[in-house]
């Protein structure tokens, strides 16, 4: 498989995230041809054929999705659920996007690269200034008609978490948590996310 990377300039309608896309010599990418990839150190999504390459998280970044990691493992665990960072799901064969944090299934291959939509009760991203209209529309779209029952989405700048449930096939907001407030996750699991704990000041 020869790859042939394209200007994000070209491919605006996908996004403001998107730095780099992949194509193979112009023809969409199969899921087999993803997974022929292999693991490799940088973040690499699959949108409907394309091959999508992002820069590695900004430390403030990472201290989160592990802050809010450590927030929901008990509650996972309660519910016999797990909680993981920057895993593949699979929301279509065409569709492979890697979420910063999701609760799933604890029936699921752990040795598997992929994991498949039915499995993830609750996906959660953290906004950037390269990913947030990437992050607030296309995946939430994407998420949505993959069927995904909750979306999280927290605001590091605002200092602010986000909760969708999903209706039909389309998220819904249910509620916003602001410094001084908390929420209180009553499912998937039984868990309070404090942005004064979980979002740094910088």
């Amino acid at each position: 498989m020869r790859l042939v990377f394209v200007r994000e300039s070209d491919l605006a309608h996908l996004g403001d995230a998107m730095t780099t896309a992949i194509f193979s010599d112009g023809n969409p990418i199969t899921e087999a041809e993803f997974r022929a990839i292999g693991e490799t150190p940088e973040r690499i999504e699959l949108f409907d054929g394309s091959l999508h390459v992002t820069p590695a998280p900004t430390p403030l970044h990472q201290i989160i999705s592990h802050r809010l990691g450590r927030a929901m493992d008990a509650g996972a665990d309660e519910a016999d659920l797990l909680v993981l960072e920057t895993v593949n799901v699979r929301l279509t064969p065409s569709r492979i996007p890697i979420p910063d944090l999701v609760i799933s299934s604890s029936e699921i291959d752990l040795s598997e690269l992929i994991i498949d939509a039915s499995s993830i009760r609750l996906v959660c991203e953290i906004l950037s200034p390269s990913n947030a209209s990437t992050d607030r529309v296309l995946k939430m779209h994407y998420y949505a008609t993959g069927g995904i029952p909750w979306y999280l989405l927290v605001d590091p700048s605002a200092h602010t978490l986000h909760l969708y449930r999903l209706v039909g096939e389309t998220y819904v907001l249910e509620s916003v948590t602001e410094d001084g407030g908390v929420l209180k996750l009553t499912d998937p699991i039984v868990a309070t996310l404090d942005p004064a704990e979980l979002l740094p000041r910088v």
